[in-house]
């Protein structure tokens, strides 16, 4: 996969750069000055107790909210603003802590919302869904196709995505985010209300996407196990704050991060 638009960045080089980022609701400080880096071709995973500011960071990533202070730079081009809509067009996507999907669409419909920013003609010949359109159209459908043989969800794709259970639905959705192309794919705890089997499930999906498209993952979540197996480095926030930042068996072993699960530090 390839992302539209920017420069080419290599393995290993950092893709995207959080520097002295701060994000406050009123009062309430949910980022304060957080700097990190997420490297080409890793996952890098985002931890911290409930209320440590990682969905607001997602949020920050991807131009839902904007930082009163700080600044991104992803593939070189730094911003302090970014609209969500802009950020889908450079090449990042993102899944939510809740399902968010069109209940009443199939799988197949859902996925294939994923490729709007990739078609070229405008929504009158989309809705004529003749001559060049529909041409444009059999070629998403294709890839949306080869997205659905990917996760082994053909049986569902015809089933509205309401009816399935939520592991399936979580699938549908990482779909959906595939389909955009990602050059950074943001989840945000994947694999919460998650069964064992549909975790293993969701890791190996994780890792085939990183690996199989090469894909730059960042992800949030509460499962100690599947950050530390998935994982090549991990920052972790508390109260807004990073106190920690390595490979995971650094991060597991330092003592502010024992603290702030344990709930000593607090």
């Amino acid at each position: 996969m390839k992302a539209p638009g920017g420069p080419e960045v290599a393995a290993g080089d950092v893709l995207l750069s959080v520097e002295d980022v701060s994000l406050a609701f009123g009062g309430v400080k949910a980022v304060n000055d957080v700097s990190f880096d997420i490297r080409k071709g890793e996952i890098r995973a985002i931890i911290g107790p409930n209320g440590a500011g990682k969905t607001s960071m997602l949020n920050i990533i991807n131009g839902f909210y904007h930082p009163q202070q700080g600044r991104i730079t992803f593939k070189g081009e730094t911003r302090a603003k970014m609209r969500p809509h802009d950020a889908a067009a450079g090449g990042i996507a993102r899944t939510f802590q809740n399902v968010a999907l069109f209940r009443g669409m199939t799988s197949l419909d859902n996925i294939m919302a994923g490729r709007t920013l990739r078609m070229n003609k405008n929504l009158f010949w989309q809705l004529l869904r003749f001559g060049p359109a529909m041409k444009e159209e059999v070629e998403h459908r294709a890839r949306v196709e080869e997205i659905i043989d990917f996760l082994k969800i053909q049986e569902i794709r015809r089933t509205p995505v309401g009816r399935l259970p939520y592991g399936l639905q979580k699938r549908v959705e990482l779909g959906r985010a595939l389909a955009m192309e990602p050059e950074l794919l943001l989840l945000d705890e994947p694999m919460a209300g998650m069964n064992l089997e549909e975790k293993e499930d969701m890791s190996r999906f994780i890792l085939d996407v990183n690996d199989h498209f090469g894909t730059t993952v960042a992800l949030i979540e509460h499962d100690m196990g599947v950050v530390m197996d998935l994982s090549d480095r991990v920052v972790v926030l508390d109260h807004g704050v990073k106190i920690a930042d390595g490979t995971p068996d650094q991060v597991k072993s330092n003592q502010a991060v024992i603290d702030a699960y344990l709930g000593v530090a607090h």
